[in-house]
C-alpha cells in the first residue's frame, strides 16, 4: 500500500501513513520446512476481502483493462494470456505467493504514462506464473513492455521452493537530460530499475515501507536458472545518467542510497518494524536498535535477513503479525518501560491517525508497529513442496487488524471466496452482518477504547479458533490426500467456506457477548462455565466495577492536584 515521499524530518507533518508490513520466512528456517510469507495490507478506508479469478483460456488477441488498485482508475488495456491459473488471495493453485510494501522513493521516477500499477501487477503476475523465478520475470516483462506507473515498491515473491525479495522503480528521464544523451545511452534505458534477490533458505527476511536492499551483484558470475540475484540492465547506469551514482564500480553501487535512501521516518516508523520481527527470533538485535531509533546517522545498518534461533511455524508468524513492540525500548503497549498516555485510559497498544502531529508549533510522532487498525486484511502463506499442489498452499487470511481477528484457512486450489469475504452489496460504504469485515471491525471498534478491559475475551476466542484450525489441518490434508484431484478441490473449497462461515458465526456471538458483558464500563460475572451469574430471584448478578486503571489514576491524580481528593 502507499508511503507518501519523504525528503526529510521537516515533512514529517505532511505524511498520511506508512501501510504494509511483509515478513519472509526460508524453508530451512521453518519447522515443517514449507516457505512461509506474511502481508498485512494497511490502509485507513480500504475495504476488500477476499479476491478470486478463475482458472481460464482466453482467445488469443483478446485484451485485458487495467484498473489502479487502489484508486480503481482505468489505466489502460495490455494482451491478455491465452491460459490464466486460479488465484485466492494473494496466492495462486502453483503456491505462488506475492505480496509488497511501498517505500516511494525518488518522485522523479514514476512513470505517469504506465499502464501497470503495483496492485494489478501483483494480480495478473499470479494468474501468469508456476513459480517465484517466473513470476520475476512476468513482473519486469510486463513493465518493460507496458510501463510501471506507481512509486517505488518492494515485493515479496515465494513458492514452495525459493523466497525471493524485489524492489522496482520506474524509470523516467526527464527531456532535459533525455536531449544531453548520446544513442549509445539511450540504447541503456530502460522502463523500471529492479533487483531481486533470493533469500537463502536458513533466514528469516522483512520489508516494511523502506527500501531495503543495498548492494547486491554478487562476486562471481552465477550460473543461469541459477541465479540468487537477478537485476534489470540499466539498475545502475540510470543513476548514473540521472547523476545519482558516480562510483567507479557497478559492484559498490547501493539500490536504496540511490534511489530510496533511508531517512529518519524510513528508519523509525518502518525498519523498526522488520527490526522487531529479528529481534523476535533472533539473537543479537540489541546492536540494530540505533538504527531502528533512527537518530543516529552512523548507526549499524540493518541487515536484510537474520538466521533465527529455532525453526518458525504459521503460529509464530502469525504472532509477529501481532506485534506491537512488546518488551522493546519502542513497546505501546502496558508493558512499556516509560508509559505514556497516548493509549488511553485502558492501555491501548494503538494511537490515533495520523502518525505525525503538532503541538505548540513542534513536530511529534507516535510509534508505527505491526500490528494496526487500519489493517484491510492481513494473511500469512504457507507453501509446501512436498504435498500435491492443491494440498500444500494454505493461505492463513484475516479480514481486519491480525491481532484483533482469528486466521482462517483458505486453501489454494479454492474455485470460490467464502461468502463472509466476499459479501454482496457490501463495501466500504456499507455495512453488512454477513460480512467479516465489517463483522470483525465492528467488534475491533468496541475493544480498543477499552483494551485492557475487553481484549482478554477478544484474545480466548481468537486463539481458540486459531488453535482448532490447526488441530483439524492434518486431519483435513489427509481426507483430501484420500481423493482424486477433482473431488480434494471440491473438498478443500468446501472446508475454506466452512471455516471461513463458523468464524464469522463465532464472532456475531462474541459481538453481543462484549456488549452485554462489558455494558456501561462495567464487567457481569459469570461462573467456570462462562454463564453469567444470576441471583436467586433471577436478575443478573452485581456487577463490577473496575474504575480507573491505577496507573492511570496516578496520573489523573498528579494532573490535577487535590481537585477531586475528599476531605
Amino acid at each position: 500500500m502507499k508511503r507518501l515521499f519523504i525528503l526529510s524530518v521537516l515533512t514529517l507533518a505532511a505524511i498520511g501513513a506508512f501501510a504494509c508490513t511483509n515478513f519472509i520466512v526460508g524453508k530451512k528456517a521453518s519447522k515443517d520446512g514449507s516457505v512461509i510469507c506474511s502481508y498485512s495490507a494497511d490502509s485507513y478506508g480500504m475495504f476488500q476481502g477476499l479476491v478470486h479469478f478463475p482458472a481460464a483460456k482466453h482467445p488469443k488477441g483478446t485484451m485485458r483493462d487495467v484498473r489502479d488498485w487502489d484508486s480503481n482508475k482505468y489505466l489502460g488495456q495490455i494482451a491478455e494470456a491465452e491460459e490464466t491459473y486460479n488465484v485466492i488471495g494473494n496466492i495462486n493453485e502453483w503456491q505462488v505467493t506475492i505480496g509488497e510494501t511501498t517505500f516511494g522513493g525518488r518522485e522523479e521516477m514514476v512513470d505517469t504514462t504506465g499502464v501497470i500499477d503495483y496492485g494489478s501487477l501483483i494480480y495478473i503476475t499470479l494468474q501468469r506464473s508456476k513459480t517465484a523465478r517466473e513470476a520475476i520475470n512476468v513482473m519486469t516483462t510486463l513493465v518493460e513492455q507496458y510501463g510501471y506507473c506507481s512509486e517505488g515498491e518492494t515485493f515479496t515473491i515465494c513458492d514452495p521452493n525459493e523466497a525471493w525479495i524485489m524492489e522496482m522503480m520506474g524509470a523516467f528521464v526527464p527531456d532535459s537530460i533525455m536531449s544531453t544523451l548520446k544513442p549509445a545511452a539511450r540504447k541503456q534505458l530502460g522502463r523500471t530499475v529492479w533487483v531481486a534477490m533470493r533469500i537463502p533458505d536458513d533466514m528469516i527476511c522483512g520489508h516494511a515501507n523502506q527500501s531495503r536492499i543495498t548492494t547486491f551483484m554478487p562476486a562471481k558470475k552465477e550460473e543461469k536458472g541459477k541465479e540468487t540475484v537477478l537485476w534489470s540492465k540499466n539498475v545502475v547506469s540510470y543513476a548514473r545518467i540521472m547523476g545519482w551514482y558516480d562510483g567507479k564500480r557497478d559492484q559498490d553501487f547501493s539500490y536504496n542510497a540511490a534511489y530510496a535512501a533511508p531517512d529518519f521516518s524510513g528508519r523509525r516508523i518502518c525498519d523498526a518494524r522488520v527490526w522487531s520481527f529479528f529481534n523476535r527470533y533472533a539473537d543479537g538485535m540489541d546492536r540494530y536498535i540505533p538504527w531502528a531509533e533512527g537518530r543516529d546517522k552512523d548507526a549499524e545498518v540493518l541487515p536484510l535477513w537474520v538466521k533465527p534461533n529455532r525453526l518458525l511455524s504459521v503460529a509464530d508468524v502469525e504472532a509477529a503479525m501481532r506485534d506491537h513492540f512488546e518488551g522493546t525500548p519502542f513497546s505501546i503497549g502496558n508493558d512499556a518501560e516509560n508509559k505514556d498516555m497516548g493509549g488511553g485510559i485502558w492501555e491501548m497498544p494503538y494511537r490515533p491517525t495520523p502518525l505525525y502531529f503538532e503541538v505548540d508549533g513542534k513536530k511529534y510522532f507516535n510509534e508505527r508497529p505491526v500490528s494496526t487498525q487500519q489493517a484491510g486484511f492481513v494473511y500469512v502463506s504457507q507453501m509446501r513442496s512436498w504435498l500435491p499442489r492443491e494440498v500444500g498452499g494454505c493461505f492463513w487470511f484475516a479480514n481486519d487488524d491480525g491481532n484483533m481477528v482469528p486466521f482462517t484457512p483458505v486453501y489454494c486450489c479454492a474455485t470460490e471466496s467464502p461468502k463472509p469475504y466476499n459479501t454482496p452489496g457490501a463495501d466500504d460504504l456499507t455495512f453488512s452482518m454477513d460480512n467479516a469485515f465489517w463483522v470483525q471491525n465492528w467488534v475491533s471498534n468496541m475493544v480498543y477504547p477499552r483494551y485492557a478491559m475487553m481484549f482478554p475475551s477478544l484474545e480466548q476466542v481468537r486463539d481458540s479458533l486459531d488453535n482448532s484450525y490447526f488441530r483439524l489441518q492434518k486431519e483435513v490434508e489427509d481426507k483430501a490426500l484420500s481423493l482424486e484431484r477433482k473431488d480434494r478441490v471440491a473438498y478443500l473449497t468446501a472446508y475454506t467456506a466452512e471455516k471461513a462461515d463458523q468464524m464469522l458465526a463465532r464472532w456475531k456471538q462474541l459481538a453481543t457477548y462484549l456488549i452485554v458483558k462489558y455494558n456501561d464500563m462495567t464487567s457481569k460475572p459469570e461462573d467456570e462455565h462462562g454463564r453469567f451469574l444470576r441471583t436467586p430471584n433471577g436478575l443478573g448478578a452485581t456487577v463490577k466495577r473496575p474504575g480507573y486503571p491505577q496507573r492511570f489514576a496516578r496520573e489523573l491524580i498528579r494532573q490535577t492536584g487535590n481537585r477531586y481528593e475528599l476531605e
